[in-house]
């Protein structure tokens, strides 16, 4: 008969308090403060390795911890935390209930998005936390508060990166001289602007991090550099020293004048030139821009083969639509076999505003982008600013289309936008202005040959025949005055844009309340011609 199978019974002895649970850490040390140490390193290192459940399960409040966790890793752009205790020393507590603050260094690795690409950089800093044992329990857990992770957080507050942009250290004209030297209102905001934001490609930028409130306020003293941008030792424009100072030089001639040289074969703006106090109305004026826009006017109807130069256009002494009647200045008018050409020579209005509906569906606003590079924003290079220095309403018709079509109306217009016109007429195509290089330019078609012929053709009769042959411009000289009436405004603003290819320059020129742009901005553009 075979033996009975001995039977094995095992029995697991657990110690008292031994058995598993879902939160806290059971430390194996010998005192309070290496137990303390132990359930330190065991948060630090789950939060380390992205196990933010477990690093939570160790503090005494799970969910406020996962929360804070998380928004600690969205509002850094976190990419990588190491942290490491380095020592415990004794809270006051009961003998009953041990304490223990441990102190961390962490490393958080951050690449914050920036444009097309990310700053990263590593925040190296120190933090602690409060360990203790659970009453009647060999337990340990992190006494959660907000701080535990970085110092200064609360549960109102959070951390956030700030992205520093690098500065320059100067800004100077082409030859090396400080751009603020000059003393005038448009060069010292391009300096500004140019010293608080590099060109693109220039310099790097920095990275710091701030604890901010609920509100977006960031705390004081709470910003901590992590990496320092790398700054420009110095910022060259294009603005040329003997075109600046004959610039400056002519818009001394009358109060509230401002001037913008550009060169066509480049799109470099030479000079910008204020005399208007504070005011940079060569970059930031928005007015209508008066007959200087028929360059645009004509290049509409050209383009549209409804005019050449020759076509017989009648000037009316009076032209009524939509129950609005526009007058010629002083009555004129010009009979029905006149040359278009002459019409524009002599500036009369409604030879233009009679040639509405050939302009409609927004073709005069069309003509303005796609040819001139107009009414859409240009980085011309002034640090991070973009702006649109023109403005034609694409949905104009009727009245107002026929008012803008000489120049007034809803238009706006900045006298480097009436230079960029002059200097896209002078080389047959727009090139962007700019003044610093490195940021993106605005392209456009180039104008057609015929058209191009044909502006130039009209422009120099202005000088020769027109309305500018009182000024005495050379030979070389093509133009365009413009008078554009202001309501409430005692006179009208003086314009006048003209471009002298023998010296690969064209300019723009607005005398603000002033009279004829023959009168006024007229001469201010000849002596800068005659002095450059």
């Amino acid at each position: 008969m075979a033996a009975a199978a001995a039977v094995v019974t095992a029995v697991l002895v657990v110690p008292k308090d031994r058995h598993t649970q879902a939160t806290g850490f059971l430390p194996t040390g010998s005192s309070a403060g290496q137990d303390a140490q132990q359930t330190a390193r065991a948060f630090l290192r789950a939060w380390d390795a992205g196990d933010l459940k477990q690093a939570a399960d160790y503090t005494n409040h799970p969910a406020l911890a996962m929360a804070a966790m998380t928004a600690f890793r969205i509002d850094l752009d976190l990419r990588k935390l190491t942290a490491a205790a380095r020592s415990a020393a004794a809270v006051p507590a009961s003998p009953a209930d041990p304490r223990e603050e441990v102190t961390y260094a962490a490393s958080a690795s951050l690449a914050v998005p920036d444009g097309d690409g990310a700053v990263e950089g590593t925040w190296h800093y120190h933090a602690s936390l409060i360990t203790y044992q659970a009453r009647n329990s060999q337990y340990w857990y992190v006494d959660w508060a907000p701080d535990d992770l970085a110092p200064r957080l609360t549960e109102s507050a959070h951390l956030a990166t700030v992205v520093i942009a690098p500065r320059a250290t100067s800004v100077t004209d082409a030859n090396g001289n400080d751009l603020t030297s000059y003393g005038d209102a448009g060069l010292d905001n391009i300096a500004a602007g140019l010293e608080a934001s590099p060109p693109l490609g220039r310099g790097s930028p920095g990275l710091d991090v701030e604890v901010r409130t609920r509100a977006g306020k960031p705390l004081r003293h709470s910003r901590v550099v992590v990496v320092a941008p790398k700054n420009v030792a110095g910022v060259a424009t294009t603005i040329d020293p003997a075109a600046e100072q004959a610039a400056r030089s002519a818009v001394t001639a009358h109060k509230d004048s401002s001037m913008v040289v550009i060169q066509p074969s480049t799109g470099r703006i030479l000079a910008v030139a204020n005399n208007a106090g504070f005011n940079d109305f060569a970059l930031t004026a928005a007015v209508a821009p008066g007959s200087t826009m028929k360059t645009v006017t004509s290049t509409a109807l050209f383009n549209e083969g409804v005019l050449t130069p020759a076509s017989h256009v009648m000037c009316p002494k009076a032209f009524t639509i939509q129950g609005i009647t526009y007058h010629n200045d002083n009555g004129e008018s010009e009979p029905a076999s006149t040359p278009f050409i002459t019409d524009f020579a002599q500036s009369c209005n409604n030879a233009f505003s009679t040639q509405w509906a050939h302009l409609t569906n927004g073709r005069l606003a069309g003509t303005a982008r796609q040819y001139y590079g107009l009414d859409q924003k240009w980085d011309i290079g002034i640090g991070s600013v973009s702006a649109s220095y023109f403005n034609a309403p694409p949905s104009a018709s009727g009245s107002e289309l026929a008012q803008e079509a000489f120049g007034e109306g809803e238009l706006t217009a900045s006298p480097l936008a009436m230079a960029s016109i002059a200097a896209t007429i002078d080389s047959g195509r727009f090139r962007q202005p700019y003044v610093a290089a490195g940021g993106p330019l605005v392209t456009a078609k180039p104008l057609p040959a015929d058209t191009d012929a044909w502006l130039k053709q009209m422009m120099r009769a202005v000088v020769t025949s027109g309305t500018a042959a009182p000024v005495g411009f050379g030979p070389d000289v093509y133009a365009k005055t413009g008078t554009a009436d202001i309501d409430g405004q005692g006179e009208p603003n003086s314009w006048l844009i003209a471009f002298e290819p023998s010296k690969d320059v064209a300019v723009a020129c607005l005398v603000v309340d002033a009279g004829y742009g023959a009168q006024f901005a007229g001469p201010e553009v000849k002596a800068f011609l005659d002095s450059y």
